[in-house]
């Protein structure tokens, strides 16, 4: 990978806002609109789409790599937005522990009352990445 597309220490963790939330939810529906426009013009011709999938370095339970920097300690064990191209238009964050361990977690609710952002939810979260 060219040194130059790496992303830098103070671009790639940031944390999990309801605005995070917020924008991924109008990519979603960018996509849907532009899927809809798409498939409204080819409706004849089948165009295959070039699909993302999810980088190997940052699968969930992997060690985060070291070219993407020093985790502050104020963001371990803290809701992060994903910075996975693939994740970009899905509601997920992800979460990194002490020994840079990725996990990955849905912003759905949880029991269909936890939001991403309830307090009790936050604490599962962190009891279940600590190492």
């Amino acid at each position: 990978m060219d040194p130059m597309f790496w992303p830098s220490e103070t671009n790639s963790f940031r944390r999990f806002t309801p605005e995070s939330l917020a924008a991924i939810e109008e990519r979603i529906a960018n996509k849907k609109k532009h899927q809809a426009k798409v498939n409204q013009e080819n409706k004849d011709q089948r165009v295959e789409e070039d699909k993302l999938t999810p980088q190997l370095d940052l699968k969930t339970c992997k060690k985060l790599p070291s070219l993407y920097g020093d985790l502050p300690v104020e963001l371990i064990g803290e809701p992060l937005e994903d910075f996975d191209p693939y994740y970009s238009d899905h509601k997920t964050f992800m979460v990194i522990n002490k020994r840079r361990t990725i996990f990955r977690f849905s912003a759905m609710p949880a029991l269909c009352i936890f939001g991403p952002f309830n307090p009790v939810r936050k604490a599962a979260i962190k009891i279940m990445t600590h190492s």
